[in-house]
């Protein structure tokens, strides 16, 4: 039988969660394959996943039809099929998130992405999906947005777990990561418990490399006189979304090293795990498992697509390598302000969360559009 490597990744502190849910995986015990023998220790899903999985799949058209006989909206029948998928996926990780001891366990489900700009409306979502869902080991993603941190700090004070998403910059992890710390002191104060309290940071990587490399090749298709300078921009290419995480891992080892930090551990606090998102290789000359074999290391986690799993646990190499070359990420950081590159990452920065919000909100509200002409047809006449 030969090696699942995926199982060789958890010897280094590293967790891999999957980037995937479905009814189909559900029904048919593929996911519960997946946690029991194959070292998938957790879920994410967004509103690109459940429109993959719901848009044209007669799987749900029963539920549907109970919405429609219900006289539901269309917004609360697609909260019906995606809370009852979400709480079956942590029905089957619960013996994972016990046997861990809440380390492992959690199925992440997203707030609507068009509130990404509201905190107050974000923090009322949060705990009516908390609430609703009713499972312990749920997490609610609230994206990294400015509005977003507030509600990211309220809703960790009220006791939820919670994986804030969407973080591109190193300077969106920290501020992440800070409120968390506020929220967890803002609940010890009230004398509350912080012990079974999970969050995750989701760190993404291919879409960074994807966005500098489409500017790398434009400054080539136009030309480079010296044979230097295309050298410079050639070396930059497929390397900016993991010397990012990894100068992102250095600050979080400060953290976890403040005096704020290390009084909250003193009364049972979790730390909050870097996780790397975004991990299928999109340039198809790249390894197909660089975002993997390149970020194995302690108190992370990777969140994986089903090909990437598939691809990983078949040929990855793993080892202990998030904090190899840490000087070279980030001297590869500083080069992108070399005149002869010119990359603002800054920008770059910005123009991925306003895209990766826009990413989602385009197919949530195209599955509105599809179960809305799926009602239609299952409505009597």
């Amino acid at each position: 039988m030969s090696t699942n490597h995926l199982l060789e990744i958890n010897q280094y502190g590293q967790s891999i969660w999957m980037d995937n849910l479905s009814r189909d995986i559900i029904q048919s015990g593929e996911l519960k394959d997946l946690v029991e023998n194959q070292g998938i220790s957790g879920i994410t899903s967004n509103p690109a996943i459940f429109e993959k999985a719901i848009a044209g799949n007669v799987i749900y058209d029963a539920d549907i039809e109970a919405g429609v006989r219900a006289n539901l909206p269309t917004y609360k029948i697609y909260e019906s099929l995606v809370f009852a998928d979400i709480r079956n996926a942590c029905d089957i990780l619960r013996p994972v998130y016990e046997a861990s001891n809440r380390l492992d366990g959690y199925v992440s489900i997203e707030v609507p992405p068009t509130i990404a700009h509201d905190t107050e409306a974000t923090i009322t979502e949060a705990r009516r999906y908390f609430q609703e869902i009713g499972r312990e080991n749920l997490m609610i993603k609230i994206p990294g947005t400015e509005p977003g941190l507030p509600a990211v700090e309220q809703v960790i004070a009220e006791g939820m777990n919670v994986n804030i998403t969407l973080l591109f910059s190193v300077e969106s992890y920290v501020n992440t990561a800070w409120a968390y710390i506020r929220g967890l002191e803002k609940r010890l104060a009230e004398g509350k418990d912080i012990s079974r309290i999970a969050s995750v940071a989701s760190f993404f990587l291919s879409r960074i490399d994807s966005n500098i490399d489409a500017k790398i090749d434009a400054k080539l298709k136009k030309g480079v006189d010296d044979i230097s300078v295309e050298a410079k921009l050639r070396a930059v290419k497929g390397k900016v979304a993991i010397a990012n995480a990894k100068i992102a891992y250095q600050e979080y080892k400060k953290i976890i090293e403040s005096d704020r930090w290390q009084a909250l551990a003193a009364k049972g606090a979790t730390v909050q795990r870097l996780l790397w998102a975004s991990t299928s290789t999109k340039d198809p000359n790249y390894n197909d498992v660089m975002y993997i074999e390149e970020l194995v290391g302690r108190d992370t986690v990777n969140t994986v697509p089903p090909a990437t799993i598939k691809a990983c646990a078949d040929h990855c190499n793993v080892s202990d390598r998030l904090e190899t070359d840490v000087d070279k990420a980030y001297t590869l950081i500083e080069n992108l302000k070399d005149p002869d590159i010119n990359i603002d990452l800054d920008a770059v920065m910005d123009e991925l969360l306003v895209d990766g919000i826009d990413k989602f909100i385009q197919p949530f509200q195209s599955l509105m559009n599809s179960l809305e002409d799926k009602i239609k047809v299952l409505s009597p006449v």
